[in-house]
């Protein structure tokens, strides 16, 4: 039989100096880098690594999933058909969908609500891709979650369907 026994850490070792040495480092460069940028007037954004970040909002990437919203067809009404896959599939259970009978014969039944309540909301995606009707999408390039209210991150089907797509994509283009 075999014992295998952990290694004995030197004492440098075991209160992780040298690390945090390291870590010191790091930190220490950036940051007299960003002083000596200051001092020198050399103020271009190639040489600050700090964003500016409520006057300069940081560019969000092209696949970033952002706040929901919802097609609508030409006619102005929206495009989901309330089958519910989304409000199925959904991990956090932040969707819920009411269904009607839609006035137009060639939709068999439409979303009487639609309502997405964005605290409970964990933006995994589920939902765009469970919709066959590509109803729902998740490029509206709104990443800062901030109001006053509660009740203000609750939003129903029409304001889902006033948002507007990401930066200039064209209609069906994929982000």
């Amino acid at each position: 039989m075999i014992v295998l026994r952990p290694r004995r850490y030197t004492p440098s070792e075991s209160i992780y100096l040298v690390e945090v040495a390291r870590g010191l480092a790091v930190t220490m460069g950036h940051f007299l880098r960003n002083l000596w940028s200051a001092f020198s007037h050399d103020l271009s954004k190639e040489r600050i690594l700090s964003p500016e970040y409520p006057e300069e909002p940081i560019p969000s990437p092209p696949r970033s999933r952002n706040m929901h919203r919802l097609l609508h067809r030409k006619d102005g009404s929206p495009q989901c058909v309330a089958c519910m896959m989304c409000e199925t599939i959904c991990p956090a259970q932040c969707i819920s969908i009411v269904a009607e009978e839609s006035p137009d014969p060639a939709v068999e039944k439409r979303c009487k609500t639609f309502v997405i309540d964005e605290l409970r909301c964990i933006f995994c995606g589920f939902c765009v891709e469970a919709c066959p009707k590509d109803a729902i999408r998740m490029e509206t390039d709104i990443a800062t979650l901030a109001q006053e209210r509660r009740e203000a991150y609750v939003y129903d089907r029409e304001r889902l369907m006033g948002f507007t797509r990401r930066g200039d994509l064209e209609e069906g283009e994929d982000p």
